[in-house]
Protein backbone atom coordinates (compact mmCIF):
# COMPACT_ATOMS: atom_id res chain seq x y z
CA UNK A 1 0.00 0.00 0.00
CA UNK A 2 1.29 3.32 -1.09
CA UNK A 3 2.64 5.09 2.25
CA UNK A 4 3.64 1.66 3.99
CA UNK A 5 7.46 1.07 3.77
CA UNK A 6 7.76 -1.57 5.45
CA UNK A 7 5.42 -4.23 2.94
CA UNK A 8 5.14 -2.02 0.23
CA UNK A 9 1.94 -2.24 -2.48
CA UNK A 10 -0.23 -5.16 -2.30
CA UNK A 11 -0.20 -7.94 -4.99
CA UNK A 12 -3.76 -8.17 -5.17
CA UNK A 13 -4.55 -4.24 -5.41
CA UNK A 14 -2.00 -3.86 -8.10
CA UNK A 15 -3.09 -6.48 -10.27
CA UNK A 16 -6.46 -5.15 -9.79
CA UNK A 17 -5.66 -1.74 -11.02
CA UNK A 18 -3.41 -2.95 -13.66
CA UNK A 19 -6.24 -5.04 -15.08
CA UNK A 20 -8.26 -1.84 -14.76
CA UNK A 21 -6.12 0.19 -16.59
CA UNK A 22 -5.00 -2.50 -18.71
CA UNK A 23 -1.87 -4.10 -17.26
CA UNK A 24 -0.13 -0.32 -17.31
CA UNK A 25 -0.13 2.56 -15.23
CA UNK A 26 -1.46 5.72 -17.05
CA UNK A 27 -0.55 9.48 -16.60
CA UNK A 28 -3.13 11.97 -17.86
CA UNK A 29 -1.31 14.91 -19.41
CA UNK A 30 -1.48 18.26 -17.76
CA UNK A 31 -4.14 20.92 -19.05
CA UNK A 32 -4.25 24.40 -18.44
CA UNK A 33 -7.15 26.18 -16.65
CA UNK A 34 -8.06 29.46 -17.42
CA UNK A 35 -8.69 31.09 -14.54
CA UNK A 36 -11.48 33.94 -14.13
CA UNK A 37 -10.09 37.28 -12.50
CA UNK A 38 -13.04 37.14 -10.21
CA UNK A 39 -15.13 35.61 -7.86
CA UNK A 40 -18.65 34.90 -9.20
CA UNK A 41 -21.40 35.62 -6.45
CA UNK A 42 -22.17 31.30 -6.56
CA UNK A 43 -19.02 30.42 -5.70
CA UNK A 44 -19.81 28.50 -1.73
CA UNK A 45 -18.60 30.93 0.67
CA UNK A 46 -15.80 27.99 2.16
CA UNK A 47 -14.24 28.49 -1.58
CA UNK A 48 -14.48 31.91 -2.05
CA UNK A 49 -12.85 32.67 0.90
CA UNK A 50 -9.99 29.87 0.74
CA UNK A 51 -9.49 32.16 -2.85
CA UNK A 52 -9.72 35.78 -0.90
CA UNK A 53 -7.29 34.47 1.73
CA UNK A 54 -4.59 33.33 -0.67
CA UNK A 55 -5.03 37.22 -2.65
CA UNK A 56 -7.37 35.90 -5.56
CA UNK A 57 -6.77 34.79 -8.25
CA UNK A 58 -5.90 31.15 -8.28
CA UNK A 59 -6.92 28.07 -8.89
CA UNK A 60 -9.71 26.77 -6.38
CA UNK A 61 -8.12 23.45 -4.71
CA UNK A 62 -9.26 21.50 -1.88
CA UNK A 63 -5.61 20.88 -0.33
CA UNK A 64 -6.88 22.44 2.93
CA UNK A 65 -9.75 20.61 3.72
CA UNK A 66 -7.85 17.42 2.61
CA UNK A 67 -5.32 18.49 4.97
CA UNK A 68 -7.53 18.84 7.91
CA UNK A 69 -9.10 15.34 7.20
CA UNK A 70 -6.77 12.73 5.64
CA UNK A 71 -4.98 11.78 8.84
CA UNK A 72 -8.41 10.68 10.47
CA UNK A 73 -9.55 8.45 7.08
CA UNK A 74 -7.67 4.35 7.93
CA UNK A 75 -7.87 1.14 5.26
CA UNK A 76 -9.41 -1.59 6.39
CA UNK A 77 -7.75 -5.23 6.33
CA UNK A 78 -10.35 -7.98 6.32
CA UNK A 79 -9.33 -12.10 6.54
CA UNK A 80 -12.23 -13.55 5.01
CA UNK A 81 -12.77 -17.44 5.02
CA UNK A 82 -13.73 -18.28 1.44
CA UNK A 83 -12.35 -15.56 -0.28
CA UNK A 84 -13.33 -16.74 -3.62
CA UNK A 85 -17.07 -17.34 -3.33
CA UNK A 86 -17.79 -14.14 -0.79
CA UNK A 87 -15.97 -11.63 -3.30
CA UNK A 88 -17.59 -13.24 -6.22
CA UNK A 89 -21.15 -11.64 -5.19
CA UNK A 90 -20.63 -10.23 -1.98
CA UNK A 91 -24.03 -11.46 -0.64
CA UNK A 92 -25.47 -8.45 -2.93
CA UNK A 93 -29.14 -6.84 -2.57
CA UNK A 94 -29.64 -6.55 -6.13
CA UNK A 95 -30.48 -9.14 -8.74
CA UNK A 96 -28.27 -11.13 -10.47
CA UNK A 97 -27.06 -9.00 -13.35
CA UNK A 98 -28.05 -5.62 -11.66
CA UNK A 99 -25.66 -2.82 -11.72
CA UNK A 100 -25.97 -1.88 -8.46
CA UNK A 101 -22.48 -2.53 -6.53
CA UNK A 102 -21.27 -2.34 -3.48
CA UNK A 103 -17.67 -1.88 -3.69
CA UNK A 104 -14.99 -4.25 -1.57
CA UNK A 105 -11.73 -4.90 -2.30
CA UNK A 106 -10.37 -7.87 -3.85
CA UNK A 107 -8.75 -11.24 -2.89
CA UNK A 108 -5.30 -11.73 -2.36
CA UNK A 109 -3.63 -13.76 -4.76
CA UNK A 110 -5.38 -17.29 -6.02
CA UNK A 111 -7.79 -17.18 -3.46
CA UNK A 112 -9.39 -20.63 -4.97
CA UNK A 113 -6.64 -22.42 -3.76
CA UNK A 114 -6.58 -20.60 -0.35
CA UNK A 115 -8.99 -21.55 2.75
CA UNK A 116 -8.83 -17.94 3.28
CA UNK A 117 -8.37 -14.23 1.52
CA UNK A 118 -7.52 -10.85 1.88
CA UNK A 119 -10.11 -7.98 1.78
CA UNK A 120 -9.87 -4.59 1.73
CA UNK A 121 -12.07 -1.31 2.29
CA UNK A 122 -12.30 1.93 4.35
CA UNK A 123 -13.22 3.49 6.93
CA UNK A 124 -12.40 6.52 9.43
CA UNK A 125 -12.10 7.73 13.54
CA UNK A 126 -14.89 9.26 14.88
CA UNK A 127 -13.10 9.57 18.03
CA UNK A 128 -9.60 9.92 20.00
CA UNK A 129 -10.01 6.70 22.06
CA UNK A 130 -9.91 4.62 18.46
CA UNK A 131 -13.91 3.85 17.43
CA UNK A 132 -14.26 4.01 13.87
CA UNK A 133 -17.13 3.76 11.40
CA UNK A 134 -16.86 1.25 8.28
CA UNK A 135 -19.23 -0.97 6.10
CA UNK A 136 -21.01 -3.92 7.22
CA UNK A 137 -20.54 -5.59 4.32
CA UNK A 138 -16.77 -4.28 4.24
CA UNK A 139 -16.35 -6.59 8.07
CA UNK A 140 -19.21 -9.28 6.94
CA UNK A 141 -17.56 -12.92 7.93
CA UNK A 142 -14.12 -11.48 8.38
CA UNK A 143 -11.91 -13.67 11.23
CA UNK A 144 -9.30 -10.95 11.39
CA UNK A 145 -9.19 -7.36 11.31
CA UNK A 146 -6.96 -4.51 10.78
CA UNK A 147 -6.26 -0.68 9.69
CA UNK A 148 -3.55 1.44 8.48
CA UNK A 149 -3.98 4.83 9.20
CA UNK A 150 -2.22 7.70 7.06
CA UNK A 151 0.87 7.75 8.37
CA UNK A 152 1.33 3.83 7.49
CA UNK A 153 0.91 2.51 11.14
CA UNK A 154 -0.98 -0.48 11.47
CA UNK A 155 -3.23 -1.79 14.51
CA UNK A 156 -5.31 -4.87 15.27
CA UNK A 157 -8.90 -3.97 15.45
CA UNK A 158 -12.51 -5.97 16.93
CA UNK A 159 -15.76 -5.48 15.80
CA UNK A 160 -18.03 -3.67 18.52
CA UNK A 161 -21.20 -4.25 16.29
CA UNK A 162 -22.85 -4.16 12.51
CA UNK A 163 -26.15 -3.22 11.79
CA UNK A 164 -26.85 -5.21 8.13
CA UNK A 165 -30.07 -3.25 7.52
CA UNK A 166 -28.08 0.48 6.89
CA UNK A 167 -24.70 -1.68 6.24
CA UNK A 168 -22.74 0.18 8.83
CA UNK A 169 -20.30 -1.50 10.90
CA UNK A 170 -18.76 0.30 14.10
CA UNK A 171 -15.16 -1.40 14.73
CA UNK A 172 -12.38 -0.32 17.47
CA UNK A 173 -8.65 -0.05 17.98
CA UNK A 174 -7.70 -0.25 21.80
CA UNK A 175 -4.71 1.13 24.09
CA UNK A 176 -4.54 4.81 22.18
CA UNK A 177 -6.41 7.71 23.10
CA UNK A 178 -4.39 10.17 20.12
CA UNK A 179 -5.84 9.26 17.05
CA UNK A 180 -7.08 12.18 15.08
CA UNK A 181 -10.76 11.86 14.07
CA UNK A 182 -13.47 13.51 12.55
CA UNK A 183 -16.76 14.96 13.15
CA UNK A 184 -20.75 13.65 11.50
CA UNK A 185 -22.21 17.11 9.76
CA UNK A 186 -25.27 18.52 11.60
CA UNK A 187 -26.71 19.82 8.36
CA UNK A 188 -28.43 18.26 5.46
CA UNK A 189 -26.16 18.43 2.17
CA UNK A 190 -28.15 20.35 -0.36
CA UNK A 191 -28.05 18.64 -4.22
CA UNK A 192 -25.01 20.32 -6.23
CA UNK A 193 -23.06 21.32 -2.45
CA UNK A 194 -18.84 20.62 -3.00
CA UNK A 195 -18.11 16.84 -1.47
CA UNK A 196 -14.60 15.30 -0.90
CA UNK A 197 -14.55 11.07 -0.91
CA UNK A 198 -11.27 9.94 0.94
CA UNK A 199 -10.58 6.45 0.67
CA UNK A 200 -8.47 3.39 0.35
CA UNK A 201 -9.46 2.45 -3.79
CA UNK A 202 -7.42 -0.56 -4.95
CA UNK A 203 -5.56 -0.80 -1.45
CA UNK A 204 -3.75 2.76 -2.76
CA UNK A 205 -5.10 4.48 0.41
CA UNK A 206 -5.07 8.16 1.33
CA UNK A 207 -6.98 8.92 -1.92
CA UNK A 208 -8.81 12.17 -2.24
CA UNK A 209 -11.61 13.10 -4.77
CA UNK A 210 -13.94 15.90 -5.24
CA UNK A 211 -17.47 16.02 -6.40
CA UNK A 212 -21.00 17.10 -5.61
CA UNK A 213 -24.14 15.94 -4.37
CA UNK A 214 -26.13 14.86 -7.33
CA UNK A 215 -28.99 13.16 -5.56
CA UNK A 216 -30.69 12.65 -1.96
CA UNK A 217 -33.25 9.92 -1.14
CA UNK A 218 -32.02 7.59 -3.41
CA UNK A 219 -33.70 4.02 -2.91
CA UNK A 220 -31.53 1.36 -5.03
CA UNK A 221 -33.29 -1.78 -3.80
CA UNK A 222 -31.14 -2.40 -0.80
CA UNK A 223 -33.52 -2.59 1.74
CA UNK A 224 -36.00 -1.35 3.76
CA UNK A 225 -34.29 2.08 4.59
CA UNK A 226 -32.83 3.22 1.30
CA UNK A 227 -31.80 7.09 1.71
CA UNK A 228 -29.03 7.53 -0.02
CA UNK A 229 -27.12 10.62 -0.89
CA UNK A 230 -26.04 10.00 -4.69
CA UNK A 231 -22.66 11.90 -5.42
CA UNK A 232 -20.47 12.15 -8.13
CA UNK A 233 -17.22 12.08 -6.63
CA UNK A 234 -14.91 9.30 -7.86
CA UNK A 235 -14.99 6.30 -5.83
CA UNK A 236 -14.26 3.12 -6.41
CA UNK A 237 -13.43 -0.87 -5.46
CA UNK A 238 -12.00 -0.03 -2.01
CA UNK A 239 -13.88 3.13 -1.28
CA UNK A 240 -16.13 0.91 0.80
CA UNK A 241 -16.94 2.40 4.40
CA UNK A 242 -14.98 5.16 3.70
CA UNK A 243 -16.32 8.79 4.17
CA UNK A 244 -17.63 11.75 2.26
CA UNK A 245 -17.02 15.30 3.42
CA UNK A 246 -18.30 18.98 3.33
CA UNK A 247 -16.34 21.59 2.26
CA UNK A 248 -16.57 22.20 6.35
CA UNK A 249 -14.06 18.82 6.60
CA UNK A 250 -17.30 17.05 8.55
CA UNK A 251 -18.86 13.99 7.39
CA UNK A 252 -21.80 13.86 5.29
CA UNK A 253 -22.19 10.45 4.41
CA UNK A 254 -20.27 7.08 4.02
CA UNK A 255 -19.58 5.56 0.72
CA UNK A 256 -21.45 2.45 0.34
CA UNK A 257 -22.00 1.47 -3.40
CA UNK A 258 -22.09 2.10 -6.49
CA UNK A 259 -23.91 2.15 -10.00
CA UNK A 260 -21.89 0.54 -12.81
CA UNK A 261 -22.96 -1.40 -15.77
CA UNK A 262 -19.31 -2.64 -16.52
CA UNK A 263 -18.20 -2.79 -12.89
CA UNK A 264 -16.05 0.48 -12.80
CA UNK A 265 -16.86 3.78 -11.81
CA UNK A 266 -19.27 6.23 -14.19
CA UNK A 267 -20.14 8.74 -12.24
CA UNK A 268 -22.76 7.38 -9.85
CA UNK A 269 -21.85 6.61 -6.32
CA UNK A 270 -24.19 6.24 -2.81
CA UNK A 271 -23.26 6.95 0.59
CA UNK A 272 -25.03 6.45 3.54
CA UNK A 273 -26.52 9.83 5.34
CA UNK A 274 -24.70 11.35 7.96
CA UNK A 275 -28.07 11.48 10.23
CA UNK A 276 -28.68 7.92 9.77
CA UNK A 277 -25.16 6.79 10.30
CA UNK A 278 -25.01 8.75 13.61
CA UNK A 279 -27.95 6.88 15.13
CA UNK A 280 -26.55 3.64 14.21
CA UNK A 281 -23.13 4.56 15.65
CA UNK A 282 -24.65 5.70 18.93
CA UNK A 283 -26.70 2.69 19.54
CA UNK A 284 -23.62 0.44 18.32
CA UNK A 285 -21.22 1.73 20.88
CA UNK A 286 -23.87 1.64 23.65
CA UNK A 287 -25.76 -2.01 22.67
CA UNK A 288 -22.98 -3.63 20.73
CA UNK A 289 -26.97 -4.32 18.07
CA UNK A 290 -29.46 -2.03 16.73
CA UNK A 291 -33.16 -2.38 18.25
CA UNK A 292 -35.53 -0.83 16.06
CA UNK A 293 -39.23 -0.24 16.54
CA UNK A 294 -42.08 -2.41 14.87
CA UNK A 295 -45.67 -2.24 13.54
CA UNK A 296 -46.12 -5.41 11.74
CA UNK A 297 -47.47 -4.35 8.44
CA UNK A 298 -46.93 -5.17 5.01
CA UNK A 299 -47.11 -1.80 3.30
CA UNK A 300 -46.31 -0.32 -0.29
CA UNK A 301 -46.15 3.14 -1.36
CA UNK A 302 -49.18 4.93 -2.89
CA UNK A 303 -48.25 5.21 -7.26
CA UNK A 304 -50.20 7.73 -9.02
CA UNK A 305 -52.01 4.16 -10.44
CA UNK A 306 -53.12 2.76 -6.94
CA UNK A 307 -54.21 6.53 -5.91
CA UNK A 308 -56.76 6.66 -9.09
CA UNK A 309 -57.76 3.17 -8.14
CA UNK A 310 -58.65 4.60 -4.80
CA UNK A 311 -59.99 7.70 -6.17
CA UNK A 312 -57.30 9.83 -3.95
CA UNK A 313 -56.24 13.55 -5.30
CA UNK A 314 -52.61 12.81 -4.53
CA UNK A 315 -50.15 9.95 -4.61
CA UNK A 316 -48.72 10.20 -1.09
CA UNK A 317 -48.81 7.93 2.16
CA UNK A 318 -48.37 3.88 2.56
CA UNK A 319 -50.78 1.39 1.94
CA UNK A 320 -51.22 -1.41 4.02
CA UNK A 321 -51.29 -4.26 1.98
CA UNK A 322 -51.67 -7.09 5.16
CA UNK A 323 -51.00 -6.46 8.75
CA UNK A 324 -49.39 -9.67 10.21
CA UNK A 325 -51.06 -11.71 12.92
CA UNK A 326 -50.47 -10.97 16.45
CA UNK A 327 -48.55 -7.91 15.50
CA UNK A 328 -48.62 -4.04 17.36
CA UNK A 329 -50.48 -3.00 13.91
CA UNK A 330 -53.21 -6.21 14.54
CA UNK A 331 -53.78 -5.25 17.86
CA UNK A 332 -54.42 -1.15 17.29
CA UNK A 333 -57.26 -2.60 14.60
CA UNK A 334 -55.13 -1.83 11.09
CA UNK A 335 -56.79 -3.54 8.69
CA UNK A 336 -55.38 -4.51 5.02
CA UNK A 337 -56.36 -0.94 2.73
CA UNK A 338 -55.56 1.80 5.11
CA UNK A 339 -53.60 4.62 3.68
CA UNK A 340 -50.95 5.76 6.65
CA UNK A 341 -50.70 9.23 5.93
CA UNK A 342 -48.91 10.39 9.12
CA UNK A 343 -47.06 9.05 12.32
CA UNK A 344 -47.79 11.65 15.41
CA UNK A 345 -49.20 14.58 13.06
CA UNK A 346 -45.50 14.11 10.78
CA UNK A 347 -46.54 13.59 6.94
CA UNK A 348 -45.85 9.99 5.62
CA UNK A 349 -44.55 10.47 2.04
CA UNK A 350 -44.36 7.21 0.77
CA UNK A 351 -43.51 3.39 2.64
CA UNK A 352 -40.02 3.91 3.30
CA UNK A 353 -40.75 7.23 4.99
CA UNK A 354 -42.76 5.09 7.33
CA UNK A 355 -40.42 2.53 7.78
CA UNK A 356 -37.69 5.10 8.59
CA UNK A 357 -39.97 6.83 10.94
CA UNK A 358 -41.23 3.47 12.74
CA UNK A 359 -37.60 2.39 13.06
CA UNK A 360 -36.26 5.67 14.67
CA UNK A 361 -38.60 5.09 17.36
CA UNK A 362 -37.48 2.08 20.50
CA UNK A 363 -39.73 -0.38 21.27
CA UNK A 364 -42.66 0.37 23.49
CA UNK A 365 -43.58 3.70 22.29
CA UNK A 366 -47.07 4.88 22.04
CA UNK A 367 -47.68 6.87 18.64
CA UNK A 368 -50.58 7.88 16.93
CA UNK A 369 -51.29 7.00 13.28
CA UNK A 370 -53.42 8.82 10.89
CA UNK A 371 -54.97 6.57 8.44
CA UNK A 372 -57.29 6.91 4.95
CA UNK A 373 -59.82 3.96 5.18
CA UNK A 374 -62.14 3.73 2.23
CA UNK A 375 -61.56 7.79 2.01
CA UNK A 376 -62.23 8.24 5.56
CA UNK A 377 -59.68 9.72 8.17
CA UNK A 378 -59.02 8.03 11.29
CA UNK A 379 -56.74 8.14 14.27
CA UNK A 380 -55.05 5.28 15.18
CA UNK A 381 -52.83 4.46 18.52
CA UNK A 382 -50.33 2.19 18.33
CA UNK A 383 -47.35 0.81 21.02
CA UNK A 384 -44.50 -0.27 19.15
CA UNK A 385 -42.70 -3.61 19.38
CA UNK A 386 -39.11 -4.74 18.66
CA UNK A 387 -38.40 -4.95 15.33
CA UNK A 388 -37.52 -8.97 14.98
CA UNK A 389 -33.93 -9.52 13.39
CA UNK A 390 -34.74 -12.29 10.91
CA UNK A 391 -37.02 -11.83 8.31
CA UNK A 392 -39.88 -14.18 7.93
CA UNK A 393 -38.99 -16.22 4.93
CA UNK A 394 -40.74 -15.77 1.51
CA UNK A 395 -42.64 -18.75 0.10
CA UNK A 396 -42.54 -19.90 -3.38
CA UNK A 397 -46.30 -19.07 -5.92
CA UNK A 398 -48.77 -21.18 -5.94
CA UNK A 399 -48.68 -23.46 -9.09
CA UNK A 400 -51.35 -24.41 -10.89
CA UNK A 401 -50.78 -27.55 -11.43
CA UNK A 402 -51.51 -28.04 -7.36
CA UNK A 403 -55.09 -27.62 -9.22
CA UNK A 404 -55.15 -29.60 -12.16
CA UNK A 405 -58.66 -30.04 -12.30
CA UNK A 406 -59.86 -26.84 -11.69
CA UNK A 407 -61.40 -24.78 -15.11
CA UNK A 408 -59.14 -21.61 -16.40
CA UNK A 409 -61.22 -18.50 -17.51
CA UNK A 410 -60.21 -15.33 -18.93
CA UNK A 411 -61.51 -12.38 -17.20
CA UNK A 412 -60.52 -9.10 -19.48
CA UNK A 413 -57.09 -8.00 -17.75
CA UNK A 414 -55.08 -10.18 -19.65
CA UNK A 415 -55.20 -13.40 -17.68
CA UNK A 416 -56.20 -16.52 -17.46
CA UNK A 417 -57.51 -17.42 -13.58
CA UNK A 418 -59.00 -20.86 -11.87
CA UNK A 419 -60.22 -21.25 -8.43
CA UNK A 420 -57.34 -21.34 -5.43
CA UNK A 421 -56.56 -24.22 -3.24
CA UNK A 422 -58.36 -23.37 0.49
CA UNK A 423 -55.66 -22.41 2.75
CA UNK A 424 -56.87 -22.79 6.43
CA UNK A 425 -57.77 -19.88 8.59
CA UNK A 426 -57.59 -17.54 5.22
CA UNK A 427 -60.77 -15.15 5.41
CA UNK A 428 -60.61 -15.21 1.19
CA UNK A 429 -59.84 -17.74 -1.09
CA UNK A 430 -58.95 -16.10 -3.92
CA UNK A 431 -58.34 -17.05 -7.41
CA UNK A 432 -55.01 -18.19 -8.72
CA UNK A 433 -53.47 -16.77 -11.86
CA UNK A 434 -52.62 -19.65 -14.28
CA UNK A 435 -51.26 -18.13 -17.03
CA UNK A 436 -50.60 -14.37 -18.21
CA UNK A 437 -50.63 -12.46 -21.61
CA UNK A 438 -46.99 -11.75 -21.83
CA UNK A 439 -48.16 -8.64 -23.79
CA UNK A 440 -51.35 -7.77 -22.04
CA UNK A 441 -51.85 -5.21 -18.75
CA UNK A 442 -51.24 -7.64 -16.10
CA UNK A 443 -47.95 -8.58 -17.23
CA UNK A 444 -47.04 -4.94 -17.34
CA UNK A 445 -47.92 -4.63 -13.81
CA UNK A 446 -45.64 -7.15 -12.81
CA UNK A 447 -48.51 -10.19 -12.06
CA UNK A 448 -47.35 -13.95 -12.63
CA UNK A 449 -48.99 -17.32 -12.81
CA UNK A 450 -49.10 -18.62 -9.25
CA UNK A 451 -50.15 -15.33 -7.68
CA UNK A 452 -53.18 -15.26 -5.96
CA UNK A 453 -55.79 -12.83 -5.67
CA UNK A 454 -57.38 -12.15 -3.03
CA UNK A 455 -59.50 -8.48 -3.41
CA UNK A 456 -60.38 -6.56 -6.41
CA UNK A 457 -61.77 -3.05 -6.36
CA UNK A 458 -61.88 -3.71 -2.24
CA UNK A 459 -64.03 -7.01 -2.39
CA UNK A 460 -63.29 -10.60 -1.65
CA UNK A 461 -62.67 -12.94 -4.96
CA UNK A 462 -63.38 -16.59 -4.80
CA UNK A 463 -64.45 -17.68 -8.30
CA UNK A 464 -63.31 -16.22 -11.89
CA UNK A 465 -66.77 -14.51 -12.31
CA UNK A 466 -66.04 -12.84 -9.18
CA UNK A 467 -63.35 -10.86 -11.17
CA UNK A 468 -64.83 -10.12 -13.80
CA UNK A 469 -68.19 -8.55 -12.06
CA UNK A 470 -65.90 -6.34 -10.29
CA UNK A 471 -63.69 -5.09 -12.98
CA UNK A 472 -66.82 -4.65 -15.14
CA UNK A 473 -68.36 -2.65 -12.17
CA UNK A 474 -65.06 -0.46 -11.85
CA UNK A 475 -65.55 0.30 -15.87
CA UNK A 476 -68.96 1.43 -15.17
CA UNK A 477 -67.72 3.76 -12.46
CA UNK A 478 -65.19 5.29 -15.33
CA UNK A 479 -62.20 3.92 -13.75
CA UNK A 480 -59.03 3.24 -15.86
CA UNK A 481 -57.65 0.99 -13.33
CA UNK A 482 -58.64 -1.60 -10.93
CA UNK A 483 -57.07 -2.26 -7.73
CA UNK A 484 -56.14 -5.82 -7.20
CA UNK A 485 -54.99 -7.39 -3.32
CA UNK A 486 -52.31 -10.21 -4.52
CA UNK A 487 -50.72 -12.60 -2.51
CA UNK A 488 -47.06 -14.30 -4.03
CA UNK A 489 -45.69 -16.94 -1.72
CA UNK A 490 -45.96 -15.36 2.24
CA UNK A 491 -46.03 -11.55 0.70
CA UNK A 492 -49.17 -9.54 -0.12
CA UNK A 493 -49.04 -6.58 -2.29
CA UNK A 494 -51.61 -4.21 -4.40
CA UNK A 495 -51.53 -4.21 -7.78
CA UNK A 496 -53.11 -1.80 -9.66
CA UNK A 497 -53.97 -2.77 -13.61
CA UNK A 498 -55.13 -0.36 -16.49
CA UNK A 499 -58.74 -1.46 -17.82
CA UNK A 500 -58.99 1.25 -20.42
Amino acid sequence: MIGRAKSGAEPACTSAANRLLGSAWILAPAIAAVVALSIPASVHPAVAAEVNAHGAPHPVGFADIAAKVKSAVIGVRVKVENAESQLADQDLPFPPGSPFYKFFGTPDQNPQKRRFGTALGSGFFVSSDGYAVTNNHVVENGRNFEITTDDGKTYAAKVIGTDSKTDVALIKVDGHNDFPYVRFSSSEPRVGDWVLAVGNPFGLGGTVTAGIVSARGRDIGAGSFDDFIQIDAPVNKGNSGGPTFDVQGEVIGVNAAIFSPSGGFIGIAFAIPAETVKLVVEQLKEKGSIIRGWLGVQIQTVTPEIAESLGLKKAEGALVAEPQPGTPAMKAGIKSGDIISSVNDQPVKDSRDLARKIAGMPPGTSIKLGTLRNGQPKTLTVTLGELPNTPARAESRQQPSERPNAPSEETGLGLSLAPARKVAGAGSLGVVVTQVDPGGHAADSGLDAGDVILEVGGKPVNTPTDVRNAVNEARGHAKHTVLLRVKTGQNTRFVAVPIG
